[in-house]
């Protein structure tokens, strides 16, 4: 029927004020104007904005059909309040100081849940036909039809849903309604105003230190978006720890950075002053004094020490207790959520073969098992070509970086030779600064680009598999989309952390790509400065970036809209028209918040034995990530149509292959990264003599030990240096490099010495050991924590036995009713003739 705005802005209702509007569609027709609209709509609103016109169809489920497709959905409805006493721990006697008043977000009652049957109605505690499905259920119901509603068909092929529309442009909008605005308390007396409470004591800065209402989350947007808040708030409580642990080693490594024997003989003019360090290029480079890389040096012990290796086993440890408690608090949370999902409706749209299925018998498929393989077959390919499209981009960049690095020597030699104006920048305008900054703007580019596309290719790709259910879609394109994230990310990392500086040569005889690059050797302060720095760089300035695009973005969209479709002279719109201004969340809205975080994850876990800050970096990004997340979801964004989760999904086993990885990471950053095995060996093996009286061990001369000699003379003609020498620079025949290779006039000269293959051993032996432990105590504790606590096990069995009593005595019940008139036929049938006979017997016998 058609009905016109009532004039009040908050209402939920049709004008009768009890049919409550459960779904709102939009669709934009500039071949009328308004007045020619009139009457040929079912219940709308029309609205002109500019030169365009909105009609919003509002929809109602009347009782019987929520009844119905709560059964097809399988819907879980309380049957039972929860008589089992709550058990409560000391984390929640001090976390409960955190959470908002119960005054003000009421707590949710507790009931024991069966999937719903529309014959058995009056097992279901339903006080309020109006309120026993709640507007996120009604509205999923309604998606769920409208989804699968058909409207058109051409020959044998059908097709359907409103997502099609959508994407076609037939529709502008379709969404359910929020229940207020999101800073008004709405005035209506049904009105439960969840909006507004998430807003106030969810989503608003003054809030940033309380626990997430994670029952109203779920309630008001759905399971889906619920645990993804409770996976991110566990996440972010667990990086409390971490972070705790990290920045107390990065203090200790702080402190002692000035007394670290490495640091004193480096500064020390005596030592590191009179040691004169080989050319890092050919031709252009000069020799330098070692004690040049003085704090570079002292940077270097803040990470490199003892503490780090500790904080990278406690690291270890600590990723294996997140998943394990984890795995027990999405338990609770998964027990009162529906985890069937029904086939999404572009599978069911092109199911047209059949196939043999053990329980239907028949079954329509989309595609013979040959298809099926063929298109799975074109995934894979397409996802291996983008990958090493990345590695190949990157070895570019590296080949860039080597090239770029003797043009700029030369460039600004030349210039500084000759132009006095950049004198005052010669500290600053360097070869290394210049290679750096514009590898990194190349970088980026090509990171920026290669995203772009190969977003819009794993789509496609996943599209064209055509799964079934919409996890199967969302794990298949998690996966393509991990892949390509993990080697666009993390592959620079990869190159500092164990490629470069590691296969250099010697100077008179360096290893060249493609025999014309000089490979790149490691700054003077070591690989594992560089490492921290590129992760300290890329971490901050994606977490900073994401965020200012998270709440920029969608704010400019709003108001660009806003003003786009206002609605003329109009002082009060209605519900429906303030929704549709906001922006809507999107198909794969969520999906990259969680990419997002598992990408923090794997920087948090991979390369933590270089950069302990990493996880309060991180955890000072999730305190602002909820918070903006929840003001984008409340304030910003259209109410999302509620979807149902059991769990994280793919995340989970990425997650866990991550945590497994990063053991080998941090392992092989510790032994062939950073120096701490060399200095180890050194200490127990080689400083007993002469350094000491023999008894005791010291760390006195590492620095001498470490340090190969070269003789000048055994320059050949391209990597001898041909610039000035400096003025320092006067009869010295060797210099000296890192690496343990036997010095000049041995007979295996400049070859690796004996020492080397100690450190070797000593590096190879670490990780083994180091793995193995770690390995066998992640091991035990993932066997001693139970993924399912006692409680929730207690609490399954209980609710499963009352729904078998009550379903069954309901049934007993109900064959009683029927079998009623049966049972007082056939004692009447019975009763009758006996009193005959007996009043015969009397009669006779009178």
């Amino acid at each position: 029927s058609q009905a016109e705005f009532n004039g009040n802005p908050d209402s939920l209702f049709f004008n009768d004020g009890k049919r409550r509007i459960d779904f709102v569609l939009v669709y934009e027709d500039e071949s009328k104007n308004a007045s020619e609209k009139k009457g040929s709509v079912m219940r709308r609103r029309v609205s002109q904005s500019h030169f365009h016109t909105f009609i919003y169809f509002s929809l109602h489920m009347p009782f019987e059909v929520l009844c119905t497709y709560a059964e097809v959905l399988h819907i879980k409805l309380p049957i039972q309040p929860n008589d089992l006493a709550q058990q409560s721990s000391t984390y929640n006697c001090f976390t409960r100081h955190f959470y908002p008043s119960e005054d003000v977000i009421a707590k949710e009652p507790d009931f024991f849940t069966a999937p719903f049957r529309k014959d058995q109605l009056k097992c279901f505690c339903v006080k309020d036909r109006e309120q026993f499905f709640t507007p996120a259920v009604r509205s999923r119901m309604a998606y769920y039809i409208l989804s699968r509603a058909p409207y058109d068909v051409k020959g044998s092929v059908k097709k359907f849903g409103i997502s099609k529309l959508l994407d076609g442009g037939v529709y502008k909008a379709a969404y359910p309604l929020h229940d207020s605005r999101f800073n008004v308390k709405s005035k209506e007396p049904d009105c439960p105003n969840e909006r507004f409470l998430l807003y106030n004591e969810w989503a608003h800065p003054k809030s940033f230190y309380k626990m997430q209402p994670l029952d109203l989350i779920r309630k008001y947007f759905g399971e889906k978006i619920g645990i993804y808040f409770a996976w991110l708030g566990f996440y972010t409580v667990m990086l409390t720890l971490a972070a705790a642990v990290g920045l107390g080693c990065f203090i200790y490594g702080y402190t002692t950075r000035e007394s670290s024997t490495w640091s004193k003989e480096v500064c020390d003019p005596q030592i590191g002053g009179e040691i004169i360090m080989c050319p890092q290029c050919d031709e252009i480079c000069p020799y330098w004094r070692l004690n040049t890389t003085c704090e570079s040096s002292k940077r270097l012990c803040i990470f490199d020490n003892y503490g780090t290796l500790v904080f990278a086993i406690f690291m270890s440890v600590w990723v294996t207790l997140f998943l394990e408690f984890w795995k027990r608090y999405q338990a609770e949370l998964e027990h009162d959520w529906d985890t069937e999902e029904q086939p999404r409706p572009e599978y069911e749209a092109k199911c047209v073969y059949e196939r043999v299925n053990p329980i239907t018998q028949k079954e329509k498929v989309p595609h013979t098992a040959c298809g099926k393989c063929m298109r799975v077959s074109c995934g894979i390919s397409t996802v291996l070509f983008w990958v090493l499209l990345i590695i190949a981009s990157v070895v570019g960049v590296i080949v860039y970086r080597l090239a770029m690095f003797i043009t700029f020597s030369a460039k600004l030699r030349t210039d500084l030779k000759y132009t006095k104006e950049l004198e005052p920048f010669k500290e600053y305008v360097t070869p290394q600064m210049a290679t750096s900054i514009t590898a990194s703007i190349i970088s980026l580019i090509i990171i920026m680009i290669l995203n772009n596309v190969y977003e819009k290719v794993a789509i496609w790709i996943t599209d064209f598999e055509l799964p079934r259910t919409k996890t199967e879609y969302e794990n298949s394109l998690t996966l393509k989309m991990f892949l390509f994230q993990f080697v666009n990310y993390y592959s620079s990392c990869f190159y500092i952390a164990f490629f470069k500086g590691k296969v250099v040569g010697y100077p008179g005889r360096p290893v060249y790509w493609f025999g014309a690059f000089r490979n790149e050797e490691c700054d003077p302060g070591g690989c594992l400065t560089e490492l921290t720095t590129q992760l300290s760089i890329i971490m901050t300035g994606k977490a900073v970036w994401n965020n200012i695009q998270e709440v920029l973005l969608p704010w400019v969209k709003n108001l660009i809209f806003r003003h786009c479709t206002q609605v003329g002279s109009e002082k009060v719109i209605p519900r429906w028209e303030q929704d549709y201004q906001l922006q809507p969340i999107g198909k794969l809205g969520l999906f990259y918040e969680y990419l997002e975080m598992v990408i923090q994850f794997g920087f948090v876990t991979l390369f933590v034995a270089s950069f302990p800050l990493a996880p309060l970096l991180a955890l000072f990004n999730n305190l602002c990530e909820i918070r903006v997340d929840a003001w984008k979801f409340t304030t910003q964004s259209r109410r999302v149509v509620p979807e149902k989760a059991q769990d994280i999904g793919a995340w989970q086993p990425i997650l866990q292959g991550v945590a497994i990885l990063a053991v080998a990471t941090n392992a092989a950053i510790i032994a062939f990264t950073s120096d701490m095995i060399p200095r180890l060996v050194y200490y127990w093996a080689i400083s007993i003599s002469p350094h000491s009286d023999g008894s005791s061990h010291t760390m006195t001369g590492f620095i001498n030990s470490s340090l190969s000699v070269f003789n000048i003379a055994d320059f050949n003609g391209n990597s001898n240096p041909i610039v000035d020498t400096p003025f320092w620079f006067n009869n010295i025949t060797t210099c000296r490099y890192r690496d343990f290779r036997n010095p000049p006039n041995h007979p295996n000269q400049y070859e690796y010495s004996i020492h080397y293959w100690h450190v070797i051993a000593a590096k190879l032996a670490f990780m083994i050991v180091v793995e193995h432990i770690v390995y066998f105590t992640k091991f035990m504790l993932s066997y001693m924590i139970p993924d399912v606590p006692e409680a929730l096990k207690e609490q399954i069995k209980r609710e499963r036995y009352l729904t078998q009593v009550i379903l069954h005595e309901t049934n007993i019940k109900h064959f009683k009713e029927l079998m009623k008139p049966v049972a007082d036929n056939l004692q009447d049938e019975i009763e009758e003739p006996e009193d005959s006979t007996v009043k015969h017997g009397y009669l006779k016998k009178k």
